[in-house]
């Protein structure tokens, strides 16, 4: 049996002749949750749209569920929460049942009809989430935090295996940032679903994430937190200081 959620071999990547991944191999086990940082051009968002197949790697090896990504189909299985919160459309005409709903149609085929297993779906994963009472509010109306939360419905209404999540955070307030990263936690430990996010916040991630993943265009450091906190070669790459933020040892 294969316990790997994802497997990434000697990926590289680049742009115009500029290389923006180097070498990058990593594996990441069955209900792990990985987050992933690093600074500003890093590669980290590259990275996983060639995960996702999004962009195409100049050479690599990614297996996604124990499948190699070429014959890999079973994109269901695989939620995602990309960038972009920030550039929002409030207009957009839906409510919070339809775009929750949507997330139902990479599992079907044509013609994509909605039927009662997707209602019931939907209505599991709106109580979950604790957001049943703004079913029928347009999602442009609601706030930063509960839209991202919509949202993430959206990427979990198929109880996906592995959950990847791009920047999620990046348009919203330190206090709904930090409900939002305790209700990943939650739902990695009671659901077991593998979750790979990127985040700047290396400092508040490492509160919550069973790994840490530094990206600089190559792999800087893969392991656990506490492998992570005990590293004297970290320290020396990050700083005492640094390193103490991400430890919350300061």
């Amino acid at each position: 049996m294969n316990d790997k959620a994802l497997s990434v071999r000697n990926l590289c990547a680049g742009y115009h002749g500029t290389e923006v991944l180097q070498d990058i191999s990593f594996s990441v086990n069955a209900g792990d949750y990985v987050g992933i940082c690093g600074p500003n051009g890093s590669g980290k968002s590259t990275m996983i749209k060639i995960i996702l197949q999004l962009l195409a790697p100049t050479s690599g090896e990614v297996s996604l569920l124990g499948t190699p990504q070429a014959s890999f189909h079973d994109w269901h299985r695989i939620g995602y929460l990309p960038q972009g919160l920030q550039f929002f459309n409030p207009h957009f005409p839906a409510t919070v049942d339809e775009v929750i709903r949507l997330g139902r149609l990479s599992g079907k085929k044509f013609p994509r009809r909605f039927n009662r297993d997707d209602a019931w779906a939907v209505d599991r994963t709106m109580e979950w989430m604790g957001i049943s009472h703004i079913r029928g509010a347009m999602i442009g109306e609601l706030s930063g935090g509960l839209r991202q939360r919509v949202l993430l419905a959206r990427a979990l209404v198929n109880d996906p295996a592995l959950l990847v999540m791009d920047e999620p955070t990046t348009a919203l307030d330190p206090e709904t940032r930090e409900s939002f990263y305790k209700l990943i936690f939650e739902m990695n430990r009671e659901k077991q679903c593998t979750v790979l996010l990127v985040t700047h916040d290396t400092a508040t991630i490492g509160k919550y994430a069973s790994h840490l993943l530094y990206l600089d265009k190559k792999v800087v450091f893969y392991g656990s937190f506490d492998d992570f906190c005990n590293s004297s070669e970290m320290t020396g790459f990050f700083g005492e200081h640094g390193q103490h933020l991400v430890c919350h040892r300061h």
